[in-house]
């Protein structure tokens, strides 16, 4: 317990499935937690569901450069620094390539990917200010092997891990105390994902890529969040911590 009192953590995506299980575990650790989501009733529903006090929410569209600019500008006032952020707000959308749209594609690659480089331009300043800063990035072992129907999705999550590796080798060289570190999780349990694990057919398939033999839950991805941001990561920086049930290892 106590792994993190008294810092700072902003996490976007932060009204469900990993997000919000990553901002309980935050505040049960003794973060102060800023909650950040454009679904202001989900934040509300389960703001109350965080341990300790101190905690805020804030609505915002992760694509919006300006909601960033003003939200660094908030915890400016607020807090004067940031411990750590977890860039987290995503959705994927499954089809060929011929299939996907160009509003489609630059939809995935606005949210999953943008969405990072505008949280890690705006809050840096924050994050040096604390001295120990801690960025996690959330990319997905799409990231790292492909599959079928998923050429945006990896295109946005292949492009979060190789920015986390850059922000990490830009910071280690500007000395401000910055780690940063990309997460990819396997297939997981989440509100997102319900729908394709309620289809009999797509959770057996599923299932057979998994060698552990079960989905995840939010909670395990979770805890390598935790690991990341914390202070027993602290040599680690650009890497990637995959939490898959064995997937990739095959």
């Amino acid at each position: 317990m106590n792994r993190l009192d008294a810092r700072i953590a902003l996490i976007t995506g932060a009204a469900s499935g990993i997000g919000l299980a990553t901002a309980r575990r935050f505040a049960e650790e003794g973060a102060k937690v800023v909650m950040a989501d454009r679904n202001e009733d989900a934040l509300s529903s389960v703001f109350a569901s965080l341990r300790g006090d101190g905690h805020q929410t804030v609505t915002m569209d992760v694509t919006d450069e300006r909601a960033w600019a003003a939200l660094a500008e908030r915890i400016d006032a607020q807090f004067g620094k940031l411990d750590i952020l977890v860039n987290n707000a995503g959705f994927g959308k499954f089809a060929s390539i011929t299939d996907t749209t160009l509003e489609q594609w630059r939809s995935i690659i606005a949210v999953n990917l943008d969405s990072v480089f505008l949280g890690t331009k705006y809050m840096m300043p924050l994050l040096a200010a604390s001295g120990q800063g801690a960025i996690v990035n959330m990319s997905s072992i799409r990231g790292i092997v492909a599959g079928p129907g998923t050429g945006s999705y990896c295109a946005a999550k292949g492009g979060v891990r190789m920015f986390t590796k850059a922000t990490a080798i830009e910071c280690a060289a500007a000395g401000n105390g910055i780690r940063a570190n990309s997460i990819h999780p396997g297939h997981i349990a989440t509100p997102l994902t319900a729908p394709a694990h309620a289809d009999a057919e797509i959770a057996k398939t599923l299932l057979a890529d998994v060698p552990l033999g079960r989905i995840g839950q939010a909670e395990e991805i979770a805890d390598g969040i935790l690991f990341l941001a914390s202070e027993e990561s602290r040599y680690m920086t650009g890497a990637e911590l995959v939490i898959d049930g064995g997937s990739t290892a095959q």
